[in-house]
């Protein structure tokens, strides 16, 4: 099968790789600042935006299979690449294998959970997609509004109301949209850990970024993304969740165009200022009262079809 994409800019190739649930318009916040120095393609995996999803089992070795297979048919193994969540992780694995991408930035890669950070992560994705689901129907006017995002996204932003309104409508859509998700989230949280890279094995420069309030892939599971992966830089984005792209597009911008580069960097020059830029902020009653309505609703709509499907 052949993978969905769009290509944008010129230079040397740089991939982009979403996560789970989302398509090439997740990085839609940084991909013209991307494409003004890079030949950037972003593509959609299988399962996910307009690519079909795979007969056989979805899983992250089967997905690596799946890229190494659109990048060979394209002519551009060795490719610098970049990964959201699941596609950080995914990324990671191709860099493991050797001889498929040149430098890689690892954005909050899933996969590196233990002990009770597994039922956790299981859970709460599985009860918010449940959610988004439902509520489709009034999704636009949700995710369109500030308060809508500051209930919505949470748990994927550290500063949901100032999450792009467009980029929220896509994400929540292709979320509820995915016909690999649900086979995905219990692959990342129950399949096959992820195998390490013993240091000295990858060649290219390697950097892991994560969000220091990511809520989904917990900053401390960055140990453990560096004991298999020792080979990779960790950078820090302050004020940040689960998406750098969404929460810090410029800083995110900055390190995946150093790190790619392949010239040397410093953490201060990647992050120019440490303090978030100033985003309006919403009354604590409205946001409670919302997040109530929010629920109430979503579970009528849960509970709703059930009943009907008896």
């Amino acid at each position: 099968m052949d993978l969905h994409f769009v290509r944008r800019g010129t230079g040397r190739p740089l991939l982009l790789v979403h996560g789970i649930g989302g398509s090439w318009r997740s990085w839609n916040t940084i991909i013209d600042a991307l494409a003004a120095e890079r030949d950037v393609i972003a593509v959609d995996l299988p399962g996910h935006g307009e690519t079909p999803k795979m007969t056989g089992e979805n899983s992250i070795a089967t997905l690596a299979d799946a890229v190494t297979s659109f990048l060979t048919q394209h002519d551009l193994l060795g490719i610098d690449a970049v990964g959201s969540s699941m596609g950080a992780r995914l990324v990671l694995e191709l860099a493991r294998r050797g001889g498929v991408l040149g430098a890689v930035v690892s954005l909050d890669p899933g996969g590196f959970w233990q002990g009770w950070q597994i039922p956790f992560f299981y859970h709460s994705v599985d009860l918010s997609v449940k959610l988004v689901k439902a509520l489709q129907p009034v999704m636009p006017a949700l995710a369109g509004s500030a308060v809508g995002r500051t209930v919505l996204l949470p748990q994927f932003s550290a500063r949901p109301w100032a999450v792009d309104s467009q980029q929220a409508i896509d994400e929540m859509y292709t979320f509820a949209h995915s016909p690999a998700f649900d086979e995905l989230l219990d692959q990342l949280a129950h399949g096959e850990v992820q195998q390490p890279a013993p240091k000295g094995s990858i060649p290219g420069p390697l950097v892991i970024g994560w969000g220091r309030q990511d809520r989904v892939c917990l900053p401390s599971q960055s140990t453990l993304a560096l004991a298999k992966f020792p080979d990779a830089r960790l950078y820090w984005f302050e004020h940040c969740g689960h998406f750098p792209q969404w929460d810090q597009p410029a800083e995110a911008t900055r390190l995946i165009l150093a790190a790619t580069s392949r010239q040397p960097f410093t953490d201060e020059s990647i992050a120019l200022s440490k303090s978030a830029v100033a985003a309006p902020t919403l009354p604590k009653a409205a946001v409670v009262a919302a997040a109530l309505a929010l629920l109430a609703g979503g579970l009528w709509l849960l509970s709703s079809r059930g009943k009907r499907g008896r």
